[in-house]
């Protein structure tokens, strides 16, 4: 375990799935959040949803921006109707946020958009998925 990981999320039973044709941008992601939450690289819907037969269904999908502009925003739904308890993110570049924006008229539940830290990954992660933050100030009894 890294530090810096909270040991309540990093025993957290969901899991990801990067689905990404990008390989670089599937190991970034992979290891932003592998240490806080089970993660899976896939190189294509295809692959997630062998991947996803059976009892290893994600809560949530990174979805590459290139796939809906390969195959439309469709895909989305498609997603969707394989894993209906999934939540689907875009990855994207800004570049690309007329297709995004597409993809969440589709059903997407949000994007991340390029350039990806850290930070920014792991808080929209926690937010879809309803993982709570760390403690409130005033329970560290610092404001009163």
């Amino acid at each position: 375990m890294q530090i810096g990981v909270e040991t309540s999320k990093a025993v957290d039973q969901r899991r990801v799935f990067v689905v990404d044709n990008d390989e670089i941008t599937r190991a970034a992601l992979q290891f932003m959040l592998h240490d806080e939450i089970e993660t899976h690289e896939l190189a294509s819907p295809e692959e997630a949803y062998d991947k996803g037969a059976g009892w290893l269904k994600p809560h949530l999908v990174l979805l590459g921006v290139s796939f809906l502009a390969e195959r439309g925003s469709g895909l989305v739904g498609e997603l969707t109707g394989r894993f209906p308890d999934a939540r689907v993110l875009i990855v994207c570049d800004k570049a690309d946020e007329a297709v995004a924006i597409e993809g969440m008229k589709a059903g997407a539940h949000g994007a991340l958009v390029k350039p990806l830290t850290l930070e920014t990954v792991r808080k929209k992660v926690d937010t879809i998925l309803g993982r709570g933050g760390a403690a409130p100030i005033v329970q560290l009894g610092l404001l009163k």
